[in-house]
């Protein structure tokens, strides 16, 4: 199998930065997109393969991942050995002791078939070269549980397979149902599968990488304005309520969410529902200024 050069795709330099990168792309998908090249099967296969490109160098784990793979194919290169003797099963399966997480079939993450080429689906798909190719070594599943906590900032877990106990990291951003893959980890050799369950949180609803929660502030502080105390999976922070703010408002807090998994240091949001506390016993001045407020036209 073929080496894929995915800077020289790109046109860009080894240690090109994010935005270089992306004004690359644009450039080149703006040419060789299928509208602009209507029957053009080139132009069709350049565009597969620069959005190939794309997704493995804007992402920060795919491309060092990527450097890895590239650094020892060289190294092997200048040895004067044959492409076709390169261990690619080394890469395919995450290289000897590394932990992965999968997100199931490559088609239906990025949508559509073929979009990918073998190269692409045996170092980053863990499919051992081509899809109809059996893995090297069969897999072995087991289910953890984990908090929204562990979820949020990650965690190592120990957990017993075949009598003997293993410490595996689990990284920040993953939801139930993620994949967790440690190399022959399992028994015999086996590919270990951590299938992750995210518990419920008391406080916390999560959707995708956003979060929800309720904050609770006073009758007086909705219809006047001022702040209300809000939960976050990081501590407690003010969140300034408007005058005239209604019962059931939400409001969005920026980057208060989960961490995405392909770039845990990118957050999702925290939504905010008020629940307005309206006072059940009222001083008699208070009741005195709200009947007179009451008598005043808006």
């Amino acid at each position: 199998m073929d080496y894929k050069d995915y800077y020289q795709i790109l046109d860009v330099s080894r240690n090109a930065g994010s935005d270089e990168i992306r004004k690359a792309y644009r450039k080149l998908a703006m040419r060789y997109h299928p509208d602009r090249n209507p029957n053009d099967k080139q132009a069709e296969e350049r565009f597969k393969e620069i959005n190939e490109a794309y997704q493995v160098l804007n992402d920060p784990q795919k491309r060092a991942y990527y450097d890895r793979v590239g650094s020892a194919y060289s190294t092997w290169q200048r040895r004067g050995a044959p492409s076709s003797g390169f261990d690619w099963s080394q890469w395919a399966s995450g290289a000897p002791g590394a932990t992965r997480v999968e997100y199931g079939d490559l088609n239906d993450l990025f949508g559509g078939e073929g979009l990918f080429s073998e190269f692409f689906r045996t170092i980053f798909g863990g499919m051992g070269g081509t899809e109809t190719t059996s893995r090297a070594n069969p897999a072995y599943q087991q289910q953890v549980e984990i908090s929204l906590e562990d979820a949020f900032n990650g965690a190592t877990m120990q957990i017993q397979v075949d009598g003997k106990r293993k410490q595996v990291k689990i990284p920040p951003g993953v939801r139930t149902g993620s994949k967790v893959r440690v190399a022959s980890a399992g028994p015999n050799g086996m590919d270990l599968y951590l299938i992750v369950q995210v518990k419920e949180h008391e406080r916390f609803e999560r959707k995708g990488n956003d979060l929800h929660t309720t904050a609770k502030v006073s009758a007086f502080t909705a219809i006047l304005g001022g702040e209300a105390e809000v939960e976050t999976m990081t501590g407690k922070v003010k969140l300034s309520i408007p005058p005239g703010t209604q019962p059931e408002q939400v409001f969005r807090v920026a980057g208060r969410g989960m961490p995405h998994l392909k770039s845990p240091s990118a957050r999702g949001d925290l939504f905010v529902r008020l629940k307005v506390e309206i006072p059940r016993y009222l001083s008699s001045k208070q009741r005195e200024l709200l009947e007179e407020a009451s008598k005043l036209k808006f």
